[in-house]
């Protein structure tokens, strides 16, 4: 029947523009998921780097006579530009201003150690397809992200805050006095290279951390866009026509073949 023929083609023709668009959108999610798989890893390696920094620049700054804030070591068996009197205050002040400077070194180490364990359990976790991923996961990743992102920010000011309070404290003034006779500038009251460091990757950190947010909240709508396209594919109107088409097309044809069958016979008769 012309008629049931054109209903049925039709009908072929949407199904085939369905599957079009599921794989569109899967393909969207894949390019998604992907985008957010290679931020993480990025993540991971510029927390990374903050750790890295983090220690550096305490090291840089720890002076002859301290060992970053953890002790201290003597410099009478080897060549040491102090001597006597001078050799014990230039001790003291070193292990003063590098106790002054441990809260930033405990916090930047436990804070980027945190960021970078919670952002690899995400990826682990997030290590599959991304419409097999739960709606919570993802909400929980998106709400990570962006409250890494806003920490960060906060974080670098802070440290930045509190090593600059360290450097304009007496301390830190006399210490640089008593280098600066021996020649030795680099120990001065200014922010260093590592600290400097420490504020760009942690800047980079957040930016990664917010477009991971943004990435995240694409792949949510992604995901969601694909539940409900395939529960509209699996539920709509269009399969059930499709069959009953079919069937009513086979029915035709069988009701076709039976009057033929029936004419044929009258005639034998």
């Amino acid at each position: 029947m012309p008629g049931v023929d054109t209903k049925i083609s039709n009908t072929g023709t949407m199904r085939t523009i369905d599957l079009i668009d599921t794989r569109k959108t899967e393909e969207q999610e894949n390019h998604t998921h992907t985008m957010q798989g290679i931020l993480k890893f990025v993540e991971i390696t510029v927390n990374l780097l903050v750790l890295i920094c983090v220690g550096a620049s305490q090291a840089s700054v720890a002076g002859f006579t301290s060992l970053g804030g953890f002790g201290s070591f003597n410099l009478n068996s080897a060549y040491s530009p102090f001597e006597g009197t001078e050799l014990r205050e230039v001790r003291e002040l070193d292990m003063q201003f590098t106790q002054m400077r441990a809260p930033c070194v405990y916090g930047g180490v436990a804070f980027s150690l945190t960021a970078a364990t919670l952002t690899l359990v995400f990826l682990i976790v997030g290590a599959k397809p991304i419409h097999q991923l739960r709606a919570g996961l993802l909400v929980g990743e998106c709400a990570f992200s962006l409250l890494a992102g806003l920490a960060y920010l906060a974080a670098v000011g802070l440290y930045v805050h509190f090593v600059r309070q360290v450097n304009a404290t007496e301390v830190c003034r006399r210490r640089e006095r008593l280098y600066a006779r021996r020649g030795y500038t680099s120990m001065n009251c200014d922010v260093q290279g590592g600290d400097a460091a420490v504020g760009l990757f942690g800047v980079v950190a957040s930016c990664l951390y917010f477009a991971s947010f943004v990435l995240c909240i694409l792949a949510i709508r992604t995901v969601r866009a694909f539940q409900s396209h395939a529960a509209k594919a699996q539920h709509s109107p269009k399969g059930s026509l499709r069959d009953r088409s079919v069937r009513n097309h086979h029915a035709v044809h069988r009701t076709s073949e039976s009057s033929h069958s029936v004419r044929a016979l009258a005639t034998l008769v």
